[in-house]
């Protein structure tokens, strides 16, 4: 295939974010334009559920302060080559992937996020990662919101069967949050209504619901979610059960070049492209 100038920059996009090497499969919008910040959701239960939900981010990209907040550092979806035009390009793209709380001190992110223990050492999971206003761009936490991964306590990656999860053990309890409802047993029913919880593109929390599900397939089923490379980790929840029915791992591609020399998002149909691919939160060792 020929590369051209514009893929050249879709590539240095990428790659300065940290995203190519993590993301098994990049993602789209699907329809309208679903993403919220956390600060503009009217449903109660989603900013609830939205405070387990964590980023995953590079310990360079953490910079304490002497009042002990964490200071996020990285560059704007702007200057990474995202046209100014679009959502949130005023915003920090920090996180490589998402990840989501089910225990005291446990979480579940895809397996193509931690690949090794060197992974599960290189990187923090940061709650907190969210704007109060449209285009903030800076973002505080404070220090007890960050955490580090212990141990991989089991994982998937399965290029035949397309099983996609790690289940890690975080350094220690999570006293300020609740962890998340997941199903235990049986599978979601095609049709059936989803929101996402992540951090598309490395940016800070969004919430992106009305998706459904397309299709089920052996170990994962198929939503047409308004998601992006970033959110790979990331809670896919049943709305009316509010359960956790699955991890984000693999979709569409997701920016396309403009005639003005940057990346616009990829956009679909509902019932278009590809969909996006959930690994079913039952399919996890130990969980």
């Amino acid at each position: 295939m020929k590369m051209t100038q514009s893929l050249f920059i879709l590539a240095s996009l990428i790659l300065s974010a940290h995203l190519m090497a993590k993301v098994d499969g990049h993602n789209v919008i699907y329809g309208e334009d679903n993403r919220k910040d956390v600060f503009e959701s009217t449903n109660a239960s989603f900013i609830e559920l939205s405070k387990s939900t964590a980023a995953m981010i590079n310990g360079s990209n953490l910079n304490v302060l002497d009042n002990g907040d964490v200071v996020v550092t990285g560059r704007t979806l702007e200057s990474r080559g995202v046209c100014s035009k679009e959502r949130f390009s005023k915003q920090i793209s920090a996180a490589n992937c998402s990840g989501f709380l089910v225990g005291d001190n446990k979480l579940v992110t895809a397996g193509h996020c931690i690949k090794s223990e060197a992974d599960c050492n290189s990187y923090k999971w940061v709650f907190d990662f969210k704007v109060d206003f449209a285009e903030q761009g800076k973002v505080n936490v404070p220090k007890s919101s960050v955490y580090s991964c212990k141990r991989i306590i089991s994982r998937a990656l399965d290029s035949y069967s397309k099983d996609d999860y790690a289940f890690i053990e975080l350094d220690r309890k999570v006293e300020d949050r609740q962890p998340l409802k997941i199903r235990k047993s049986g599978k979601i029913s095609k049709g059936d209504d989803l929101v996402v919880i992540g951090h598309p593109t490395g940016l800070p929390t969004k919430i992106a619901d009305g998706a459904k599900v397309r299709s089920l397939q052996g170990k994962f089923f198929v939503a047409n979610l308004d998601t992006y490379g970033g959110n790979s980790g990331s809670a896919v929840f049943n709305v009316q059960t509010e359960e956790v029915e699955g991890i984000l791992v693999r979709g569409e591609n997701d920016y396309v070049s403009s005639n003005m020399g940057c990346q616009v998002s990829n956009v679909c149909t509902d019932e278009g492209c590809r969909g996006e691919d959930v690994t079913y939160i039952t399919n996890i060792e130990g969980l």
